[in-house]
């Protein structure tokens, strides 16, 4: 699943670190998320569009067939 956390945060003026503190998740998790290596939670989905001021729509793009 394709998301713009990288791009959002950095127009926040935000490191991961930073990120992750608010989230309560480890900055590798931030990073695994921002590389769509890892797909949150839907608790967590919604922590990350709440921080970074968007709906979970605006930050995240599912891709037809992804998960088949």
């Amino acid at each position: 699943m394709e998301n713009r956390i990288k791009e959002l945060r950095k127009a926040k003026k935000m490191s991961q670190e930073e990120l992750a503190n608010h989230c309560r998740v480890s900055r590798q998790t931030i990073n695994a998320i921002e590389n769509n290596k890892y797909d949150p939670s839907l608790a967590l989905a919604f922590e990350l569009a709440k921080i970074l001021g968007v709906t979970v729509d605006e930050l995240f793009k599912y891709k037809k067939g992804e998960n088949s």
